[in-house]
């Protein structure tokens, strides 16, 4: 073949991510841009977004604040008039999390995680899920947590908002094969991004000790979940849906 880049899997393909500028986000964008995407980045931060799309080819970037419902209804907007063509792999990557024991928890709080973990992937989901349908391709790709799947101190808020994740994918999945659409789930575990060396930051040898418990004997890194999305993304996959897969190096079972 004498182009290196032609039959990409996602030649002529057009992916959202949500959170696009942290570390995971920037993670999948790369991996979906080098299978052929055109990668619209969106996140919070519009310099990051901008940036991180600078790096690709094609690639454009969108601010859109998940946590304001008429910020995404813009947004939508915005995606729309750079996609020109549609959005065909929707990557719902943000997240937002506040620690703490459960019970001392501050319902505003709650309302902010359920507003970007859940109602945002709801909202963008219910834009661009019919032109995926009347196109006959779409991948929906969610991006949950192993602390929603399995539990986790500190995290009940941020669980729960998280583990709605299920129901609503696995629900589009049965509404949407037979026209082409794919909805699945991803759920990292301990995952070495800046968030987490943030925390790590308060919390001295915690990464060592999340290291230890983990089967393989390392963190996760960005790159392990963006492959796992970017195969979800692709024709490979079309025979997968409903499905929600850990990325957590053995350290949760299912």
């Amino acid at each position: 073949m004498a182009d290196g880049h032609r039959g990409r899997p996602l030649d002529g393909r057009t992916a959202l991510v949500t959170g696009g500028a942290g570390g995971i986000g920037r993670a999948v964008c790369a991996a979906l841009a080098a299978a052929g995407a055109r990668t619209l980045v969106a996140d919070v931060d519009g310099a990051g977004a901008e940036r991180t799309a600078a790096a690709l080819p094609g690639a454009a970037g969108v601010r859109i604040d998940l946590a304001d419902p008429e910020d995404v209804a813009a947004g939508v907007d915005r995606v729309r008039a750079a996609a020109a063509g549609g959005v065909d792999v929707l990557v719902h990557n943000a997240g937002v999390s506040v620690i703490g024991p459960f019970c001392q928890s501050d319902p505003a709080d709650w309302d902010l995680m359920w507003r970007v973990n859940a109602r945002a992937p709801m909202q963008l989901t219910q834009a661009f899920l019919p032109g995926m349908a009347q196109r006959g391709f779409g991948r929906l790709i969610f991006v949950s947590s192993d602390g929603a799947r399995a539990g986790s101190g500190g995290e009940g808020a941020y669980a729960a908002t998280k583990a709605a994740l299920f129901g609503l994918a696995k629900t589009l999945a049965r509404e949407t094969a037979r026209y082409g659409v794919t909805s699945n789930v991803l759920c990292p575990g301990p995952t070495d991004t800046p968030m987490l060396r943030g925390v790590a930051r308060e919390h001295p040898g915690l990464v060592d000790r999340l290291a230890r418990r983990i089967p393989v004997g390392r963190l996760g890194e960005p790159r392990d979940v963006a492959e796992a999305a970017a195969f979800l993304a692709g024709p490979g996959a079309s025979y997968i849906t409903g499905q929600t897969l850990s990325l957590s190096g053995g350290l949760t079972m299912h």
